[in-house]
């Protein structure tokens, strides 16, 4: 019998490390949520810790001209600041609060829309759990173990902190008459058209030139009035303001 020798596998390469989150809207939208790890929101709630010291600080500096009447309002400007200054902020300031808007974080539930008023309390509520046994060790365990980064608050609320997404900004481009194609172009040409617009600014006039003699060619268009028509169906691609 003749042996046979077994080929060695391919190994199998993991895939890469992605900390997306991928939720799915009631329009059947794939929305992609990056949630934000220990270290950056440790550092948001070290800024809101600050500054909820400060205003403190500030407020009983005052109240101690008022005396025992000072001291009971103090009572409550401490009760009112440490309970209801991240939840005002999450629920009014679309899930952020300074720290977290100074860090680019905010809070929204697990299917991506904003946090609401009970989910934002009970996450709230449960921060002094995440605090035991000491120095936010509870909490610290939970964020490193969960996939997306969630302390016992958001387990307990549904809530999950993420980075804000910038908001897409149209592209500035040269200022020219919009002007259609001699024929439909393919979504390559489009966008080979659109980024030569778009990165006009910052190459020389030279380059400019060249680019655009080598992109006019398919479309018949004479090298002298390259760059004019070029820039005239970037506009006309892009649409109205």
């Amino acid at each position: 019998m003749l042996e046979t020798t077994a080929l060695p596998r391919k190994a199998t390469l993991s895939p890469p490390l992605d900390t997306r989150y991928q939720v799915e809207t009631p329009e059947g939208i794939d929305l992609p949520l990056r949630p934000a790890g220990l270290m950056v929101r440790a550092l948001a709630f070290s800024i809101d810790l600050g500054l909820r010291g400060l205003m403190l600080g500030l407020l009983f500096s005052v109240l101690a001209f008022l005396g025992k009447l000072g001291a009971g309002l103090g009572s409550i400007l401490l009760f009112g600041v440490s309970w209801w200054y991240m939840v005002l902020f999450e629920v009014l300031n679309q899930g952020r609060s300074p720290g977290k808007q100074w860090m680019g974080l905010r809070v929204v539930q697990d299917d991506g829309t904003p946090v609401g008023w009970s989910a934002s309390l009970l996450r709230n509520l449960l921060r002094f759990v995440d605090l035991l046994p000491f120095g936010y060790f509870l909490g610290a365990i939970s964020c490193l173990q969960h996939p997306t980064f969630k302390r016992l608050g958001d387990l307990a609320a549904g809530t999950l902190v993420i980075y804000s997404e910038k908001p897409l900004t149209r592209p500035e481009l040269p200022e020219a008459q919009p002007r259609r194609p001699a024929f439909a172009l393919t979504l390559t040409e489009q966008r080979a058209i659109l980024g030569f617009a778009e990165r006009q600014g910052e190459l020389s006039d030279a380059r400019v030139q060249e680019l655009a003699t080598i992109l006019a060619q398919p479309l018949q268009v004479p090298a002298p009035r390259a760059v004019a028509e070029l820039n005239g169906i970037a506009r006309s691609l892009l649409g109205p303001a």
